[in-house]
């Protein structure tokens, strides 16, 4: 069996590495798994995709695609045209992708147009709202997937709403913790950690990069002063992602407890996470990693694909509407946030379950071994 693994953005680095690692003993074992890693390039920031490689020990891509910058449109017409020209040249008996971005959408179509197979790691998700770009790939690679790794009993439920039968869904876990745990001990201290005199749980820690909160300046203003208001004062840091500099640094905002940083590494970055008195995001995979440190988690969105970090977790859906902010901070502030839980599989073993899965699926088993030399 010949897989090719897509890779394309920042969360897909950090879900891909533990598969590879799960790969590789695999193949240590005696399985004849040969793979290769497919970089699209979507993600060309060397702070976004670069450094990932290194810090996961992920091996160098075979190929980066480069397809990097231009629209939604435009990024995913090129990854297809350029995936296309290198699953061509290199059959596989089966793609993995990875999560909700604009590559595992673009490959999954490719794979599926050129009759290869396809499997889709953390399947299912749903946050049922199509203003996002991401819930469009989440449903596009469903409907076109062969079998679907699921992170959570949710996420199943939701497939088999949309007729996927039993047999091709995979209850295994999340990939994104078994990087995290893998990880933990490694977390490196960021130099604005002492440039600052920061102390733990004596800051809150902020990302903003959807469409919907940063692209309009107004908007986004709101948001950062309704939190500096209601910090008392503590830090607040903003390791801010490149599509929202653009507009941040039209908003002249300069508060002294406003600390802004480049994107930081993945180590260095849950670094802060682990430490911080909580932490502010539309991000979805922020909101697991959260979970599992124990953190107190604000989701700046009116919606999520992640309802376990909500019921079980350390997580609250707070909306978009900045009025809600003070009162979260409220209760934050007066030791009335809820301590949380961590979801069922999600210990750290979910890439050897992806693997053992992979390997027991007769259909993929059938491709005649290469003959001796």
């Amino acid at each position: 069996m010949k897989i090719t693994l897509i890779a394309g953005a920042r969360p897909n680095f950090i879900k891909i590495a533990p598969v590879i690692n799960a790969l590789r003993l695999a193949v240590s074992e005696g399985h004849n798994i040969p793979y290769r890693l497919v970089h699209t390039g979507q993600h060309y920031d060397s702070k976004m995709s670069d450094t990932f490689f290194k810090e996961l020990n992920i091996p160098e891509p075979d190929i980066n695609l480069g397809c990097g910058g231009g629209t939604q449109a435009e990024q995913t017409a090129a990854i297809m045209v350029a995936f296309e020209k290198d699953l061509i040249a290199n059959p596989s008996d089966l793609i993995i992708v990875v999560g909700d971005v604009t590559s595992t959408m673009a490959c999954s179509i490719v794979a599926k147009k050129l009759n290869t197979k396809v499997a889709h790691i953390e399947a299912g998700i749903r946050s049922y709202d199509l203003t996002m770009p991401e819930e469009i790939n989440r449903m596009v690679t469903d409907c076109l997937s062969d079998y679907f790794f699921t992170t959570t009993k949710w996420a199943g439920d939701n497939l088999r709403r949309a007729g996927i039968p039993d047999d091709r869904i995979f209850f295994v876990g999340n990939v994104m913790i078994d990087s995290l745990l893998s990880n933990r001990s490694r977390f490196r201290k960021p130099l604005l950690w002492d440039e600052l005199n920061l102390k733990e749980r004596s800051y809150i820690l902020i990302t903003l990069h959807r469409p919907a909160n940063v692209d309009e300046g107004n908007k986004l203003k709101t948001y950062i002063k309704e939190i500096l208001n209601n910090v008392q004062g503590l830090p607040v840091i903003f390791p801010i992602h490149p599509r929202t500099a653009k507009i941040f640094n039209d908003l002249g905002i300069d508060e002294p407890n406003l600390k802004i940083t480049e994107p930081l590494s993945y180590l260095e970055f849950n670094y802060l996470v682990e430490r911080a008195k909580a932490v502010l995001t539309d991000s979805g995979g922020i909101t697991e990693e959260t979970t599992v440190m124990g953190v107190p988690c604000f989701t700046l969105r009116n919606n999520t694909e992640r309802p376990e970090t909500i019921e079980i977790g350390t997580n609250e859906l707070i909306g978009t509407d900045p009025a809600a902010i003070n009162p979260a901070l409220i209760r934050l502030f007066s030791g009335q946030w809820k301590k949380g839980a961590v979801p069922e599989l999600w210990d750290g073993r979910t890439a050897e379950r992806i693997v053992e899965r992979l390997i027991s699926i007769p259909e993929l088993q059938n491709r005649k071994k290469p003959k001796s030399a």
